[in-house]
């Protein structure tokens, strides 16, 4: 008799099947977990990172959330994006010229056609001035300028500089508020603290160049003549000035109410810029100052360094001269912390000779503990030599890469960001100037990932390493900073990052730095708990 298969046969011989291929999926899946764990966080987040690696805008999104720590290479006029400039310009009655588009106050010159002065609150209501200024004072559109990259970046501060005076506090609001956006929570800021009074002084004093008797006698007697003319009184000036503008960015910001804006969170410190392309006594006299206020533990200036162009005439003439008063100046005050721009030059910017030697002089001259940019390393005297000295030195590279493509046309594989990683050298990403650059630090983390292929774990490392070097007190959270190990009193605490016993928590109330790394690592273990 011939059978045949009945619904319900059929169903239990389905519901077979699919048990059979569960059971084998379980027994599988089993087998997995013995050879192959769970993934953690970071790798789930590096993970989704590449899988999203031909998208640069969910890239860009993905970066935007990404905790990174600090910017320890932002000049603080060179952040400010255009707009900010044509605002606080035209609110203080300032004139343009119509054709080179630099700033001038009325009192120096009218704000009338004749003089081919416009007051800039017409650009308020007038769509192609406010362009042509956002042009002229940034980098956007630079390739119809009529000018080089590097002329049209360097030649914007000179144009929008009167809209920066009396405006400190407002730049730092909003700074501080991009930096947050951004999920920075340290800046070190490069300005002038005393607003040109020890550059004054310095002018006053000048520099001899007849003096034929030796340096360090030289360099005494300039000194001694700087104090004699009030440049101990400089530092005291920078302090009260940056106390000021700290509380406008406060008023403005709301901080410390209920309404407080996220840039309140951000975390400021200071280096005192030293312009090198200045007349000697200048140079001398602001490096005093800048090493008093770095010295000073009340002051939240931490470091100095020298700006300005490195390829001009003045900062190439003088190069070996500015290094022998950093190496004067150094040992009279051993808390102030250098940081020095260096090998911002390629080939065909200088002559040849004029790349060799920067980085190394920078190092072992002039004391500097970080490079900004250091783009010209390979053509150094001994490169290799150098390399392996700045890791036995343990010295820190501010990685620059929209500035360095924009001004030198250094971009990719021609970028010795690689060779820095390859030879162990500590690199940071850094803005340098966000605003002309009309870029931001989330951008330069899409750059190092799309330009150098750079992964997850290589961007995290470059956030946990730019607080590792920032210029704060105390002691690192990381016994070990290249594998991120961490101190013994926090060993058991750091992979909760939730609670801490109190020995952890008594080291971290005592290390300022200790305690942003941690955050960080907070930061961390909640962004990479999303994946």
């Amino acid at each position: 008799m011939r059978r045949t298969n009945s619904p319900s046969s059929k169903f239990l011989s389905l519901s077979g099947t699919l048990a059979l291929i569960l059971f084998c999926w379980l027994a599988g899946t089993a087998q997995s977990v013995k050879t192959n764990p769970g993934r953690t966080a970071e790798e789930r987040s590096a993970s989704y990172f590449e899988s999203i690696r031909k998208s640069p805008p969910q890239m860009l999104a993905f970066l935007l959330k990404l905790p990174k720590g600090g910017d320890l290479h932002s000049h603080l006029s060179g952040a400010i994006y255009a707009e900010s400039f044509i605002d606080w310009a035209a609110k203080k009655d300032l004139c343009v010229n119509q054709v080179t588009m630099t700033l001038s106050a009325p009192s120096q010159t009218p704000c009338d056609q004749a003089s081919g002065q416009l007051p800039v609150s017409s650009a308020l209501g007038n769509t192609v001035l406010y362009r042509k200024l956002i042009d002229a004072w940034s980098m956007r559109y630079w390739q119809y300028s009529g000018q080089n990259a590097h002329d049209q970046f360097f030649d914007a501060f000179v144009k929008f500089s009167p809209a920066t005076w009396g405006q400190t506090g407002a730049m730092l609001a909003e700074v501080t508020s991009r930096a947050a956006r951004g999920n920075v929570t340290y800046l070190e800021l490069m300005l002038t603290p005393d607003e040109g009074k020890s550059s004054d002084i310095g002018k006053q004093v000048g520099w001899d160049d007849k003096f034929d008797g030796p340096l360090i006698q030289q360099l005494e007697t300039t000194l001694a003549k700087l104090k004699a003319s009030g440049i101990n009184d400089a530092p005291a000036i920078g302090v009260k000035k940056l106390q000021e503008a700290e509380a406008e960015k406060n008023r403005l910001l709301k901080c410390g109410t209920a309404e407080a804006k996220p840039g309140c969170s951000v975390t400021i410190r200071y280096i005192s810029q030293v312009s090198r392309g200045s007349a000697l006594g200048q140079v001398f006299a602001q490096m005093v100052t800048g090493f008093a206020l770095a010295n000073d533990p009340n002051s939240k200036v931490v470091a100095l360094n020298l700006v300005q162009p490195e390829d001009w005439l003045a900062s190439m003439q003088n190069f070996n001269l500015h290094m022998e008063m950093l190496n004067f100046l150094r040992p009279q005050y051993p808390r102030a912390h250098i940081s020095l721009h260096a090998g911002e030059l390629a080939p065909g910017v200088v002559p040849p000779e004029g790349l060799t030697f920067h980085i190394r002089d920078s190092v072992l001259k002039g004391h500097a503990e970080r490079i900004g940019h250091g783009v010209d390393i390979m053509h150094e005297d001994d490169p290799y030599g150098l390399l392996k000295e700045l890791v036995r030195r343990d010295v820190m590279i501010e990685i620059c890469l929209t500035s360095n493509d924009l001004i030198l046309g250094v971009k990719k594989e021609q970028h010795p960001l690689a060779t820095y990683l390859q030879y162990g050298v500590p690199v940071a990403l850094a803005t340098d100037d966000e605003g002309v650059s009309r870029s931001e630090i989330s951008r330069e983390y899409l750059k190092a990932a799309q330009d150098h292929g750079l992964g997850y774990v290589q961007l995290k490392t470059m956030a946990r390493t730019s607080l590792q070097y920032a210029f704060l007190p105390g002691g690192s959270l990381w016994a070990n900073a290249k594998k991120f190990t961490p101190v013994a009193v926090c060993a058991r605490d750091i992979s909760r990052t939730a609670e801490t016993s109190a020995a952890c928590r008594q080291y971290l109330e005592g290390s300022e730095k200790a305690r942003l790394q941690w955050r960080l690592e907070q930061d961390f273990r909640s962004f990479e708990n999303q994946f």
